[in-house]
């Protein structure tokens, strides 16, 4: 796994834990989790870019009220450049997709997270 480990590590900026607990059960399998990682934010030619990546992510998590993802990523979206208003327009989306009730539960954390951050 320490081929497959140090490539994420360097694509993502830290070891996702499906990798970690993968390797822990096989090699083979900790080879093939990270290789789907690989093959997902990989930045390829005319694709979407790592930000754009993060944002649809960040619009995701907090459409299912995974709150605890959406801040995580909001550190990720600030490392690669994201401008509020991409993140606010990615949380108008969620509100749309997923609710106004999950809007209602994930803003409070996401914006002190953003205040944070310096947005």
């Amino acid at each position: 796994m320490e081929k497959a480990a140090k490539e994420i590590k360097e694509l993502k900026g830290f070891l996702p834990r499906s990798i970690a607990y993968a390797g822990q059960i096989n090699e083979d399998f900790a080879e093939g989790i990270a290789g789907l990682y690989k093959a997902i934010w990989e930045e390829r030619e005319d694709g979407l870019s790592i930000k754009h990546k993060h944002l649809i992510v960040f619009a995701v998590a907090c459409s299912s009220n995974n709150i605890q993802s959406a801040v995580k990523i909001l550190e990720r979206l600030h490392k690669f450049g994201a401008t509020r208003t991409e993140i606010n327009d990615a949380m108008m989306l969620a509100a749309w997709t997923g609710g106004v009730q999950h809007f209602t539960d994930f803003s409070a954390a996401v914006l002190k997270e953003m205040e944070k951050l310096g947005y």
